[in-house]
């Protein structure tokens, strides 16, 4: 048979399944829907006015034996007869009420197997090949991993170099996959055929800093600087310059960096933590210091510390602990104080070796002369 009887069979065999599965689903629905009788105590074909035949023949029986009179008798059966009259006036209307019942039914019904065949026939074709996932874009573009995707659009830019929209995606991606070369180069083609802007300056002096991978680059600052002046309003280049300058030691510039990226900040930011811990380092001069809380357990600790010391004395540990005490607390002026008070508490310098070591890296005055 020709490939066309072919497909041509197969649809028609397709129409008669459909047809025939909608029209038991329908007969299906219909019976379900219909009228029982449940629990008959007589066949159907009983006589249905075989009781009241028998009432009648009991009033017939009452007044042959003189239990009824003859108005009692005629009055019980024109009763007899209203009573059959309502039934089967009530009985009519039941029947009319299932018939009008099933009839929105059987148009449901009816209505729902023509819409079915009838969006089928406009949107389906049993009759056509399964589609290719290639040709599918939807469910291609779900399945993509990044790496297909990256290689596809660098296909992309080896046919068409100039597509600024196809650098400006994989700019971004290349940072995602670690090849950040990859990605400052991509940038810089952005810059060249779109123009400068803040935003691109801080995304290259990003990527620029990752491949240094902690070496920095004077470009990629010069960048940030430029980005910062370009948009007052963005804190990204102010934080990455204050997270350099606090990396490599320029703490008093690094500190107004933190802080001109903290006046942008509304108070939900994610980077406002980091932001002022790395102020408080800056602030520390690459220490990290001690929390307000913190800061101010140790001064009452250091505070009792001190005034037993000084009124009871104490062992050169004790005052090994208040010079170090002092110095964490940025106090220098106390640190040295106590540092003389223990002199003269322990003159020999033997009995203080770690007490003046600690002396000496903190550049305070050993006896009188400076170290």
């Amino acid at each position: 048979m020709p490939l066309g009887g072919v497909k041509h069979l197969g649809s028609m065999l397709f129409w008669f399944i459909a047809i025939a599965v909608t029209a038991i689903a329908c007969a299906a629905l219909f019976y379900a829907a219909g009228g029982r009788t449940v629990n008959v105590s007589e066949p159907e074909s009983a006589d249905s006015n075989s009781h009241f035949r028998q009432v009648l023949a009991g009033i017939d029986a009452d007044l042959a034996a003189g239990k009824l009179g003859e108005v009692e008798a005629k009055a019980a059966k024109s009763e007899l007869a209203r009573e059959i009259i309502r039934l089967k006036a009530e009985s009519g209307k039941a029947a009319v009420a299932g018939d009008l019942g099933r009839t929105p039914l059987l148009v449901g019904l009816a209505g729902v197997a023509v819409l079915a065949f009838a969006i089928y026939a406009a949107l389906g074709h049993p009759d056509l090949p399964s589609q290719p996932l290639a040709g599918r874009t939807d469910i291609a573009a779900q399945s993509l991993n990044l790496d297909t995707a990256v290689s596809r659009i660098e296909q992309q830019l080896a046919a068409n170099p100039g597509d600024v929209r196809g650098w400006a995606v994989i700019a971004p991606a290349y940072t995602e996959m670690g090849r950040f070369a990859d990605a400052a180069q991509a940038y810089r083609r952005v810059i060249e055929l779109s123009g400068v802007t803040p935003k691109l300056q801080t995304s290259l002096a990003e990527a620029l800093l990752l491949e240094a991978n902690g070496a920095g680059s004077e470009e990629a600052m010069s960048l940030l600087r430029a980005a910062a002046d370009g948009n007052p309003a963005d804190p990204l280049p102010r934080l990455y310059l204050a997270a350099e300058l606090t990396r490599t030691g320029d703490y008093a510039e690094a500190a107004q960096a933190w802080q001109n990226a903290l006046a942008l900040s509304k108070g939900g930011e994610p980077w406002l933590a980091a932001a002022q811990q790395g102020l408080a380092v800056a602030q520390n001069d690459g220490s990290t210091g001690p929390t307000s809380g913190e800061s101010e357990m140790i001064a009452q600790m250091v505070g009792g510390l001190a005034d037993r010391l000084a009124s009871q004395g104490g062992s050169v540990e004790e005052w090994m602990q208040l010079v170090r005490a002092y110095l964490v607390l940025g106090d220098k002026a106390k640190a040295q104080a106590a540092y003389d008070d223990a002199v003269v508490a322990y003159p020999k310098a033997f009995d203080r070796g770690e007490l003046d070591t600690i002396a000496l890296d903190a550049g305070l005055t050993l006896k009188g002369a400076t170290p």
